[in-house]
């Protein structure tokens, strides 16, 4: 995943919407914290959907056609002490709310969640790009973890042992105090849903950061939260890019820090933050191999294979950005090439649309320089989507799906290209691909498919990756097990969501007690002489 960068600006484009996008733009008019009509995205803070002073504003662009939709403030430094503040203060009444009252917030956020689906899945299709079905399954996958949270009456349960006679022992997890969140531009809804409701549950107050480029699903969000009945205060929402997250890696009173993003950004934010004593977590770049053995079900793992690769025009940590052909596999190439031609590339809202735009042009630019240096590198464009034409849709970021025939040596390979690249590469036999996921540094997961028993677990014990999937092409566990992508992948040691969102978000208190039963009062009043041996 990639944190962009920023782009200060206050001119105005004179683009429009398509009649679909502007249909749907019009029905999101009434939410208080966002605006996709040329206005501006809110703060909001302690309650309040606030207008930023801030000089400096960045413009959130249609990826599918460049329209001004709306412009996001970089939050200012009072801004933000005021968000903390009011996370500070919310969290004195909100830690000791009774876990009963902090699973009912959860629960009426799922159900607002679902009422309002198409407002944010809107949302994300006119900031972000994504097709109107993807964006869907973006909301999904976060109101996933709103339900595991539901359950935090027994996942909260705690510890106790009698460790000698009239001694016990108990171990109870509280919350940590104000926490803060920095989310990426490629999930607009699921990222801000696997924070927010692990962080209210345990008792935590929040401030959260949405990617400049698409903040308005998170703003929703917030306005959802103010209706389940969340109080004022609790959740905070700031903007802004390097100021507002340096912001949040020093303040003293924001005690730990969750990142999903790139490279760059997550080693900054979780050195910075570690080093001012925070907690951190931050899930880094990703680059996921498929293994494709010749036994495998060829319709089966050659559909898993094009949509994982090319879905969400390949902005997914997650997705498959690498192919392993092993044997006799490898005549199925064409095969994968012809499937992919098939996909239909266009805005998000079309009907039909398997794939939309790329977040913007330097993202374009930057995945368009990745194909063309595997040329230079000695590769093969057996697709090229670099000149793609979406005749109602001229000024798009537009990409589509592209192969590469490549080798390990080559930055198409070495680097995460996120956009929807696929390089293929061949091999003899199962450890020389097993070998090949080794030696990449990411670990994020890696896929295979094959008919075969023992092939998936020869598989699956040597592979060295976090997520591992068998037949099944993104296997990112559902909330209640935990994120577990590990070597360049993850920094931290306490991952995200499910027991280990909540351990994250909580700290141990052990309480050690001596009531000892010949202390206990008795019934009947004694009438012998006292005596004082």
């Amino acid at each position: 995943m990639v944190l962009v960068g920023r782009c200060f600006s206050t001119s105005v484009r004179r683009n429009t919407l398509s009649s679909l996008a502007k249909a749907s733009a019009e029905r999101l008019s009434g939410w208080k914290g966002t605006s996709v009509a040329g206005g501006t995205t809110k703060n909001f803070i302690g309650g309040e959907f606030v207008e930023s002073r801030s000089s400096e504003w960045i413009d959130i662009l249609d990826p599918s056609t460049q329209t001004l939709l709306s412009r996001v403030p970089q939050t200012t430094s009072s801004e933000f002490d005021q968000a903390v503040a009011a996370a500070s203060q919310a969290y004195k009444s909100w830690s000791r709310t009774s876990v009963i009252g902090r699973q009912r917030f959860a629960l009426e956020l799922q159900h607002l969640l679902r009422q309002n689906a198409d407002a944010i899945a809107s949302s994300i299709v006119l900031e972000q790009g994504k097709t109107i079905g993807d964006a869907h399954g973006d909301l999904l996958r976060g109101l996933q973890v709103v339900e595991t949270a539901v359950g935090i009456t027994s996942t909260l349960l705690a510890e106790k042992i009698e460790v000698s006679k009239d001694m016990d022992t108990d171990v109870r997890k509280l919350p940590l105090g104000v926490v803060a969140s920095i989310c990426p531009f490629n999930f607009p809804a699921m990222i801000p849903l696997w924070t927010i409701p692990m962080a209210a549950v345990t008792g935590n107050t929040l401030v959260l950061k949405p990617s400049e480029r698409d903040p308005g699903a998170a703003m929703i969000i917030a306005e959802l939260c103010q209706r389940a009945g969340l109080p004022d205060g609790v959740l905070n929402i700031v903007h802004g890019g390097v100021p507002t997250v340096n912001a949040m890696c020093d303040h003293p009173d924001i005690k730990a820090v969750s990142f999903v993003g790139g490279d760059r950004a997550g080693h900054h934010i979780y050195e910075r933050a570690t080093k001012n004593g925070k907690r951190a977590q931050a899930n880094l770049g990703a680059k996921n191999h498929a293994i494709l053995m010749p036994d495998a079900n060829r319709n089966l793992a050659l559909n898993s294979i094009v949509g994982a690769a090319f879905g969400a025009a390949g902005q997914r940590c997650m997705g498959l950005s690498v192919v392993l052909l092993v044997g006799e596999a490898q005549s199925w190439l064409p095969e994968i090439i012809e499937r992919a031609k098939k996909l239909k590339v266009n805005g998000g809202f079309e009907p039909g649309a398997d794939l939309g735009p790329v977040i913007s042009p330097a993202a374009k630019q930057r995945i368009v320089g990745l194909i063309s240096s595997a040329e230079e590198q000695g590769g093969q464009i057996l697709l090229d989507g670099r000149d793609i034409q979406v005749p109602s849709y001229p000024n798009g970021n537009f990409v589509g799906p592209t192969v590469i025939k490549a080798d390990t040596s080559m930055r198409c390979y070495q680097e995460e290209i996120f956009g929807p690249v696929l390089s293929v590469l061949s091999v003899d036999t199962l450890d020389d691909a097993v070998e090949i996921i080794n030696n990449n540094r990411y670990g994020n997961g890696a896929a295979i498919f094959t008919q075969s028993g023992a092939t998936a677990r020869k598989f699956e014990t040597e592979v060295n990756v976090g997520q591992i999937g068998i037949n099944i092409p993104i296997p990112v566990p559902l909330p209640m097990f935990s994120w577990s992508g590990n070597k360049g992948s993850f920094l931290g040691d306490i991952p995200f969501y499910g027991k280990s969102g909540i351990n994250f978000y909580t700290q141990n208190k052990t309480i050690t007690s001596l009531w000892k039963s010949e202390d206990a009062l008795g019934t009947r009043a004694a009438v012998e002489m006292p005596t004082h041996h």
